[in-house]
């Protein structure tokens, strides 16, 4: 069981740990229960969420307890952390239905069955009062510390308005982990880097009030390091939007696709990270140069998304793969776009996700970028009608690695 901190350092996927010797004694004395959160400001989460998600895998794999936390309570409000301005609050309606979605997600990569749980902070935080909150929690806080919280801190100095309802955040994510140790006995809370500060107040509250109590508690907080691709790109975030978990928002083979366009230099450490492959065949697959590093990348896809949608849909994805981009065939399940033809092509780039805008197609156009059926289109008036279908679709693409079908519909 100790082993949890060890893989997870080797993997990378450690930044900052409170007390780390002290952790890594409790984890030998048996299952920790441990606990990342999880807002839901959309019906499903994103491979920027993916880090987390893998920690909590992890850490069931090891014989411990993974907790993921839903934010039904704590969305109605909004993190605040390391934004310009406040989230749009969002409806109990609206709330209802993206926690509905995210808990599809957690079912591909944690085990219910053996121990696993997921809570949601509605429960209690619903059903807080708030002058016995204030004296019981607030008093645990300072104001003059909570300022110095980038936060707070970002926001105040940009002269950016922060609501007293977001200032409250910090005191609701905290009390969480008191809630938590005393429902769940959990010990450790993680997250990404960003919520380092709310964190360690969270272990000082259950501190401080375990103490008051008569029976001090033992608790921790570990952060996940920021994580952007080689080129400085925030992980999970493409030209045409977040790359969803949901299969109904992101299908299989465009996840695939995800994976095997990632920057040659980030290969080895995504392995590490979204895969769980053993270190030495990551070590043998990170040292491949050249072509041969596209290997690598077939296998980074496959098994990342063999975790999320299971290892027929990964390999059905390679081989769709294979066939469109090695083979020069259509294949049937490749991305779709329904269109009624005549349409013009810029709408069409735009609708399968390949520009943000017209302006942003035609540009691609004029640089060469676009293919239709495998020949480069140099129109940017072009107009895809039903004498371009082969076998009923046209195969759009742009670039080497963007295809998609146009379909009448």
């Amino acid at each position: 069981m100790h082993d949890f901190l060890h893989i997870a350092r080797e993997r990378g996927f450690i930044h900052q740990v409170t007390d780390e010797d002290a952790l890594a004694a409790r984890l030998r004395q048996g299952k920790l229960p441990a606990y990342v959160g999880f807002d839901c400001t959309a019906d499903s989460l994103h491979v920027g969420h993916l880090l987390s998600i893998m920690l909590l895998r992890l850490l069931q794999r090891c014989g411990h307890v993974s907790v993921a936390l839903l934010g039904g309570g704590t969305t109605r409000i909004g993190d605040p952390s390391f934004r310009d301005d406040a989230r749009p609050l969002l409806t109990d309606a609206q709330i209802a239905h993206n926690k509905a979605g995210i808990r599809r997600t957690f079912d591909a990569f944690l085990d219910f069955d053996a121990g696993a749980l997921m809570l949601d902070n509605a429960e209690w935080l619903d059903r807080l009062a708030y002058i016995p909150f204030l004296r019981d929690v607030g008093r645990h806080f300072s104001v003059n510390r909570m300022l110095t919280m980038d936060s707070v801190k970002l926001r105040l100095e940009r002269e950016q308005p922060l609501s007293f309802l977001e200032f409250n955040y910090m005191l609701l994510q905290s009390y969480d982990f008191l809630e938590l140790n005393r429902r769940a006995g959990v010990a450790l809370q993680m997250g990404g880097s960003d919520q380092w500060g709310n964190i360690i107040m969270g272990v000082e509250l259950v501190r401080r009030v375990a103490a008051e109590a008569g029976t001090p508690a033992q608790v921790f907080g570990l952060t996940t390091p920021l994580l952007t691709t080689a080129s400085g790109a925030k992980m999970g975030k493409t030209a045409s939007g977040a790359v969803w978990l949901n299969p109904d928002r992101l299908s299989a083979y465009d996840y695939w696709q995800f994976w095997r366009n990632a920057e040659d230099a980030d290969v080895g450490r995504f392995l590490k990270l979204f895969t769980e492959l053993p270190m030495a065949e990551i070590a043998r697959l990170a040292a491949l140069q050249g072509a041969e590093v596209n290997e690598a990348k077939k296998v980074l896809a496959t098994e990342a998304t063999a975790l999320l949608h299971g290892r027929e849909a990964a390999e059905a994805a390679a081989r769709t793969a294979q066939a469109t981009f090695e083979a020069g065939q259509a294949a049937e399940d490749l991305p779709t776009v329904a269109a009624s033809l005549p349409a013009g092509l810029l709408d069409l780039l735009v609708a399968a996700g390949f520009a943000a805008s017209k302006g942003e197609a035609r540009r691609l156009v004029r640089q060469g970028g676009i293919r239709l059926n495998d020949a480069v289109v140099e129109d940017e008036t072009r107009q895809v009608e039903a004498a371009d279908l082969r076998d009923g679709a046209a195969k759009l693409s742009a670039g080497r690695k963007k295809h998609a079908l146009v379909r009448v519909g």
